[in-house]
């Protein structure tokens, strides 16, 4: 399987040896001027940054959509401004808990059973997930509408139908 890219920042801020709240007050502040969809790629090691910002983003109707570990305790995290998926989900999966193969093998099955056009929702913790999924739709013809890290380590994933 591949790799998943790291989405392309807009902007780019290290707040790296800063403690809490430093860094969210500086996401917020970076993220208030950004244009909806725009992207904010936040270095940070403070420990509670994690937490903080996925409790923000719940709140605010940003998004992260992408964390990468990067040396030491540092961080990235890649926040996108406003929250617009316009595709509505016909259904929706929850395979939290569940390992892999059996979110695909799943949704594969629920897919199955639904029209040309019409939209799933996965939500899945599984840690492979994100790569698992973007090769297996792009084989099948499947649209990946969106990928949204949700809470730390667990996705939603946008699958339309063709």
């Amino acid at each position: 399987m591949q790799a998943q890219a790291d989405p392309k920042p807009d902007v780019t801020l290290d707040m790296s040896g800063l403690t809490c709240p430093g860094p969210i007050l500086g996401a917020k502040k970076v993220v208030d001027d950004l244009q909806p969809g725009q992207i904010l790629l936040l270095v940070s090691d403070c420990p509670g940054s994690r937490d903080d910002l996925f409790a923000w983003t719940r709140h605010t109707g940003n998004r992260i959509v992408a964390t990468r570990k990067l040396d030491g305790a540092r961080v990235a995290y890649y926040l996108q401004k406003g929250h617009a998926s316009a595709a509505k989900a016909n259904a929706v999966l929850d395979m939290r808990g569940v390992s892999c193969p059996g979110p695909i093998v799943e949704a594969k099955h629920l897919l199955n059973g639904m029209k040309a056009g019409e939209v799933l929702l996965l939500v899945s913790n599984c840690p492979g997930i994100r790569a698992d999924l973007a090769e297996w739709t792009r084989v099948t013809g499947l649209k990946l509408i969106d990928t949204v890290e949700v809470a730390p380590g667990e996705f939603e994933f946008t699958i339309g139908k063709s």
